[in-house]
């Protein structure tokens, strides 16, 4: 077993593998947007592996935009990271991605919710729920399954940084939370736990699904 990890800051990838403390992690530095830089990742497992048995594309970018204020720039940005990025990076890596194999997609609930000033982003993640069905038709023929992971508000520093003050942040995440019905966020560790049972064969018979891990939110 073997794990590659991909993202825009060396500093956090390099603290990702301090904290795993393994040799069985390879951290690769680049933006899931620039094609050139998914085609690097992809030649360095090429040539450290050969194979690739599970997709995790998490790459993602958030940012508030009333519509109305909404510029070609922040649609293109969060497009380009949602979208584009995530799939090139499933298409590029198809040719090393071994049958029976399975591709998690991470989404949002805000795939099937209206979240106010979150107009571009709620599309992106909609989308995305759309490639998780259409994968799954394209790769049925090679037993590839596709599932949309989507998480609600987790703990997480890009959830603490949603808001121009830190008043701002702060009523944000109580908004957050009492609309939750188990009243808290989740954590990290929540959302791993549902991505290694989609990984793993414990999910053999599930493919195509949006799985909501957000505390119930998006089923009231």
């Amino acid at each position: 077993e073997h794990v590659f990890i991909t993202g825009r800051r060396q500093e956090k990838l390099d603290e990702a593998v301090k904290k795993i403390q393994s040799n069985r992690i390879t951290a690769v530095q680049g933006d899931a947007s620039d094609l050139n830089h998914l085609d690097r990742l992809i030649d360095i497992i090429r040539e450290t592996k050969g194979r690739l048995d599970i997709i995790f594309a998490n790459a993602a970018s958030c940012s508030f935009a009333r519509f109305g204020t909404i510029t070609e720039k922040h649609f293109d940005e969060t497009f380009n990271v949602n979208v584009k990025g995530v799939l090139f990076t499933i298409q590029k890596a198809l040719p090393i991605l071994v049958n029976r194999s399975s591709i998690i997609i991470n989404g949002s609930n805000s795939s099937n919710k209206g979240d106010p000033d979150l107009t571009v982003y709620c599309a992106t993640k909609a989308a995305l729920r759309s490639f998780a069905r259409c994968m799954t038709v394209d790769l049925k023929e090679r037993q590839i399954r596709v599932n949309t992971l989507s998480p609600g508000a987790i703990d997480t520093p890009l959830l603490r940084s949603m808001g121009n003050t830190q008043d701002e942040v702060e009523n944000n995440l109580k908004m957050w939370t009492e609309a939750i019905p188990m009243n808290r966020l989740g954590t990290p560790d929540e959302v791993a736990k549902a991505v290694v049972f989609l990984a793993s064969d414990d999910s053999s018979y599930i493919t195509g699904i949006e799985l909501f891990v957000d505390g119930g939110l998006s089923q009231i």
